[in-house]
């Protein structure tokens, strides 16, 4: 037995639980979120305020509630699932009724020191109820109709709360995480299917309803399609924000302008830089080379995920796992595709790098919760 065997072996609980935590995934955290905290300096002229400091305040707290949630016994948060998710329904719900509204959009809880946004909770409180109802539910049934039916519905009915909100991206995240939870369940690829069909359906009815008194979308959402498909169409109007985003993608090169040398975010032409758009920044300062370099260690957060995944015993630690890294990856996935012109403009931050309260915070418990399945699973 090694020294270090010894010390984790007869080390308490606390210390032990400590020890066996995925330490390189929560150095690449801390990783990315220094990035993060550099670009929102760099955004701000060379200064922590308005977004650095407070970015950073926010990071430590959540940081702290990770390791505490990390701490906490696997089987308490299968427990705590059911609760979760109806806390976060029920937040979503207030939101409909007295919520904060901001740039045409009705999202937060004002909580006096943050705004907070429901939805953000939801995408991992989903993920929760979804791997407990799966843990539950034996195998054999999980492609049957009636038992398929009930975690849509957990999906949907939320779901259509964010898109009345409205929060066209969240709504997104929704659908596309708690589908891959389900497919890493086992559901029948055949439902998947049948749901690609109505996708492909709604499209049509999209377009097809356009103008008329039952037009799908909002007039705001319909001018974002038009954008996304015909930038050029109102470069000083609805196309400026990824006419500006590619230029500054562009202009970044293979090595990038240098730290607080990008024109686009200096001079203001970049719109939403320290939010939405934070990465056309890092890629105009730092090029080819720092995007990619960053893209690497999302990549590594999200392998170390999977790989505990695929080790724990537990199912709903393995399924939670999947879930928490899928929500992570489509965080990603949705919001490169918008900067770079290959999807319309959604509200999605940019994980541990845009700055915003909530999504941070959510994120690390989130993370927190992957720690807990590692660090408790079966042995």
């Amino acid at each position: 037995m090694s020294f270090l065997e010894y010390r984790v072996k007869f080390a308490p609980t606390g210390i032990r639980k400590i020890l066996y935590m995925n330490w390189p995934l929560v150095v690449l955290v801390i990783a990315v979120a220094s990035v993060g905290f550099l670009m929102l300096y760099s955004i701000a002229g060379g200064s922590l305020d308005p977004w650095a400091r407070r970015q950073m305040q926010v990071f430590g707290v959540g940081m702290l509630l990770m390791f505490i949630v990390a701490l906490v016994p696997i089987w308490f948060w299968r427990s705590m699932a059911g609760l979760a998710y109806l806390t976060a329904f029920l937040l979503l719900i207030v939101v409909e009724i007295m919520g904060e509204t901001n740039m045409g959009a009705q999202r937060w809880i004002d909580l006096g020191f943050m705004q907070f946004q429901p939805s953000e909770m939801m995408k991992f409180t989903l993920v929760m109820v979804l791997a407990a109802y799966y843990d539950w539910l034996e195998p054999k049934r999980v492609s049957r109709p009636l038992y398929v039916l009930i975690p849509v519905l957990l999906i949907v009915v939320p779901t259509v709360l964010v898109l009345m909100q409205p929060n066209l991206g969240t709504s997104l995240m929704l659908l596309l995480g708690g589908a891959t939870v389900m497919f890493a369940a086992g559901v029948s690829l055949w439902y998947f299917a049948g749901v690609i069909a109505l996708g492909v359906s709604a499209v049509v009815g999209v377009f097809t309803l356009r103008g008329t008194p039952w037009q799908l979308l909002h007039d705001y959402q319909y001018a974002r399609i038009d954008t996304f498909l015909d930038p050029s169409a109102d470069p000083l109007g609805a196309g400026y924000n990824i006419i500006q985003a590619k230029i500054a993608l562009g202009s970044g090169g293979w090595s990038g302008k240098g730290f607080m040398q990008g024109t686009q975010s200096r001079l203001n032409f970049l719109p939403e830089k320290h939010t939405d758009f934070i990465f056309t920044t890092l890629a105009e300062e730092f090029g080819f080379v720092g995007a990619f370099s960053l893209l690497g260690l999302y990549a590594l957060i999200i392998g170390f995920c999977l790989v505990a995944a695929f080790q724990n015993r537990d199912r709903f630690s393995a399924l939670l796992i999947v879930g928490v890294a899928a929500n992570f990856f489509f965080y990603i996935a949705v919001i490169l595709s918008m900067v770079m012109g290959m999807a319309p403009v959604v509200g999605v931050p940019l994980p541990l790098l845009s700055y915003g309260g909530s999504a941070m915070m959510v994120l690390l418990v989130g993370f927190g919760l992957v720690q807990s399945a590692h660090v408790h699973r079966p042995r």
